[in-house]
């Protein structure tokens, strides 16, 4: 098996023949051979022990383990405790998650504060299978039955070829010691109960099943990686950056075939998951929208809008002198100048003495009217968003100059009559925002 997983290292992980990483390692049979063979190869690593501290002297037994290994080789050898259970009272979810993601973001740290290069984990074959079967229990696309990924970001699994069958031979010819973790063969978890009770099933069916599942696990991959092409060709014509937002043209969408399945893989990393609801928003009526945890998409016209939720506040922002520069919610020059200059829409001249301080930047709200310079009258601000044909995004990002009760200017847009310069005018203040 070394000599195999020596070329595998040579063929798809050079960078790991070559950097320093840190080798995840529980002190389990997987990461006790992996880190054995790295050792043999006479790789450049650390361990990394996440203790979860939920199995009492089980648990330090573990980490005693991989403590020992680092100083019989004179490695590194970085540990952490978690306090999981208190994490979990807290926070709630379940273990394996919440596991998951205190390991992961305790690696990316090592790997920062220690100068290595990458996380390496034991995945094998027979974890690939069973992640592979948890996904299509609960229902997935083409990137989940893609299984677990060699590659992924700093993350890099080099035994993902081998079976625990071929690990366990290995650490039994070469007296590896390791440590049994008793929840393993707890079938209350699924994939305990998958790899125990469901697996042996599918061997027993064909004896090389698992064999044939890797080679068909690679062809998806690789049908992964072409259809990923094809949505980045798509994303190009049907997604289009401008100030801020993704507009996603419909007559470009619209034609798609089967449009549910794009919908799918154009929209999923944005967290959609109600797809009739998507789905309805092609023909639906303007300010119709739809939410993600962490999006949201609005139609407006031809085309839907989308972008990340953000803070959309209420909050005034006081202005109490000019002659400053104002850096926050939005860039806003104020200058006292002598005369009118320079003009255009983010740039407004005001008679300074029609002005009530403090002046106050705030989003607009209903009721809120004003008087359109250029125009007899006033108008509802709903009204001139609307004759302006501003989305729903646009009108909630619009920001207002005001004084006290009175809006001075739709900011890039349209300032009030009422605070003009005239020939009466003794002083003028010049406000100039980067809109």
């Amino acid at each position: 098996m070394l000599n195999a997983f020596k070329s595998h290292m040579a063929q798809t992980f050079p960078e790991l023949l070559r950097d320093p990483f840190l080798l995840a390692c529980s002190g389990g049979l997987d990461s006790m051979v992996l880190a054995h063979m790295c050792h043999a190869l006479q790789l450049n690593f650390a361990l990394g022990h996440c203790n979860f501290q939920l199995r009492g002297p089980s648990s330090e037994g573990d980490e005693a383990l991989v403590r020992q290994l680092g100083r019989s080789w004179n490695i590194r050898c970085f540990a952490t405790r978690f306090e999981t259970q208190r994490h979990l009272e807290n926070h709630g979810g379940s273990l394996q998650v919440v596991a998951r993601d205190l390991r992961y973001r305790w690696f990316q740290e090592v790997l920062e504060n220690e100068n290595l290069h990458y996380v390496v984990t034991a995945h094998h074959a027979n974890d690939r299978l069973e992640t592979f079967l948890i996904n299509l229990s609960r229902g997935t696309g083409l990137e989940g039955l893609s299984g677990i990924p060699e590659k992924r970001q700093a993350i890099r699994r080099p035994l993902l070829p081998f079976s625990r069958a071929d690990i366990l031979k290995y650490a039994q010819a070469h007296n590896i010691p390791w440590r049994e973790d008793s929840s393993n063969t707890d079938t209350k978890y699924l994939r305990n109960k998958i790899r125990h009770e469901i697996v042996p099933k599918l061997h027993e069916l064909h004896p090389s099943f698992l064999h044939n599942f890797a080679q068909t696990q690679n062809r998806l991959g690789a049908l992964e990686i072409i259809l990923e092409n094809h949505l980045s060709d798509v994303r190009k014509e049907v997604f289009k950056q401008k100030g801020g937002l993704v507009h996603i043209s419909i007559d470009a969408l619209s034609p798609l075939r089967p449009l549910d399945t794009y919908l799918y893989y154009l929209l999923k990393d944005y967290g959609f998951t109600a797809w009739k609801d998507v789905k309805s928003l092609l023909n639906g009526m303007s300010g119709k929208e739809v939410r993600s945890k962490t999006h949201r998409l609005v139609k407006h016209r031809e085309v839907l809008l989308l972008s990340p939720l953000g803070d959309r506040s209420r909050d005034t922002f006081p202005i109490f002198r000019e002659n400053h520069l104002i850096q926050h919610p939005i860039i806003l020059d104020i200058q006292k100048v002598d005369k009118i200059g320079e003009q255009g829409k983010n740039i407004l001249y005001v008679d300074k003495e029609t002005l009530k301080y403090p002046l106050l930047l705030r989003k607009w709200g209903k009721g809120d009217y004003f008087y359109p310079m250029g125009m007899q009258g006033r108008k509802k601000l709903a009204k001139y968003f609307k004759d302006e044909k501003l989305s729903v995004i646009a009108k909630e990002e619009q920001w207002l100059l005001c004084s006290g009760e009175d809006i001075v200017w739709v900011i890039g847009r349209r300032p009030d009559e009422r605070f003009k310069v005239s020939p009466k005018t003794r002083e003028i203040l010049k406000f100039e925002t980067s809109l």
